[in-house]
């Protein structure tokens, strides 16, 4: 029983002390000295500083730091005066850094998918309650706009693009973990520190700004949503995410809503060209459009949608085009 007190700590230590997974993917992933070293690697500490609080060898800090760092658990402050290395920090943190490091282990990858479909639907209502703001927010398409309509650097994922000092794509963690839905995996976009944290580890591979915008192209036409993190910044990563392995959707789903919001726009549909073909049903994520219109045509249920413009993407009838619904000097609220 005393063995599993290092990993249980562990949890504790990222919010998840009454899980009945995180102890056990904490050790399925490190052993007993390993645990020591993160539970001493918070504040951000040096090795000496490390060595110090865990009673560990310099040189065996020094040669699992490494290990730790590209098993996504450890992560590295550099400052001038040198790199102090910081444990993981938050449960969504270590799902995302783990599930996609290299050979990852079966084990893990099971235990994660529990923690998904079992307590994560839960947590996030808690979480929710204690935010200020929204952690994630839609992105639309660009592909189809009115030519009238205002978009913004930080709606634009051509101008993200093209703004970014550095590009790189990791698979994505939720379908690496469960991928039932068949979705590529390999599009979960990063951007500058986040670009050079994941070439580094080497769970990332470097791309243009061309390979970025064909990339971006074809998870629309497959009918993935792109999210960024809520801030008129660039923040460090667009996802595009499924409508069934993706770990942002169970709060909408839930009646919340709280975690991730709409972009600034709706979908519309024009009913005298609509050829209600119902193409768009499928595409659509949230239940927002039904077949209710004059004819049978598409309706789309504008406190519902979310506007990422996946319905647009493949209307054969150019019925469909997005709107804005929230003020043109919207600013998305920070954290």
């Amino acid at each position: 029983m005393s063995e599993q007190k290092p990993y249980q700590k562990l949890a504790q230590e990222i919010g998840a002390g009454d899980s009945k997974f995180i102890p056990d993917i904490f050790e399925s992933l490190v052993d007993e000295d390993e645990a020591k070293l993160l539970l001493a690697a918070a504040p951000p500490a040096t090795v000496p500083e490390i060595a110090e609080k865990s009673g560990l060898a310099e040189e065996k800090i020094e040669s699992m730091i490494d290990t730790l760092f590209k098993k996504g658990l450890i992560f590295k402050s550099r400052k001038p005066a040198g790199i102090r290395y910081y444990r993981v920090r938050s449960v969504p943190q270590m799902h995302d850094s783990t599930a996609v490091m290299i050979d990852p282990p079966k084990k893990m990858l099971d235990l994660w998918k529990q923690w998904m479909a079992e307590e994560w639907p839960e947590k996030i209502k808690v979480l929710e309650e204690q935010l200020p703001n929204a952690v994630i927010r839609v992105i639309p398409v660009n592909i189809t706009m009115e030519h009238d309509t205002q978009i913004y650097a930080f709606d634009d994922v051509k101008n993200l693009v093209e703004e970014a000092r550095n590009l790189a794509v990791t698979p994505c963690s939720c379908r690496v973990i469960d991928g039932s839905c068949g979705a590529s995996v390999d599009v979960c976009l990063q951007f500058n520190k986040a670009a050079d944290y994941a070439i580094e580890r080497g769970t990332g591979r470097q791309l243009t700004k061309e390979e970025t915008i064909e990339m971006l192209k074809k998870c629309e036409e497959e009918g993935l949503v792109h999210v960024g993190s809520n801030a008129r910044s660039i923040g460090h990563v667009i996802c595009n995410c499924c409508s069934d392995c993706c770990l942002n959707w169970p709060s909408i789903r839930g009646g919340l809503g709280k975690f991730v919001i709409p972009s600034r726009f709706a979908a519309v549909v024009d009913e005298e060209i609509c050829s209600s073909c119902e193409i768009c049903l499928d595409r659509c994520f949230f239940d927002a459009i039904s077949m209710e219109g004059e004819n049978d045509t598409a309706v789309i249920d504008a406190e519902k949608c979310m506007g990422c413009g996946l319905c647009l993407v493949t209307c054969p009838d150019e019925a469909i085009s997005l709107k804005e619904v929230r003020p043109a000097d919207f600013v998305p609220p920070t954290h």
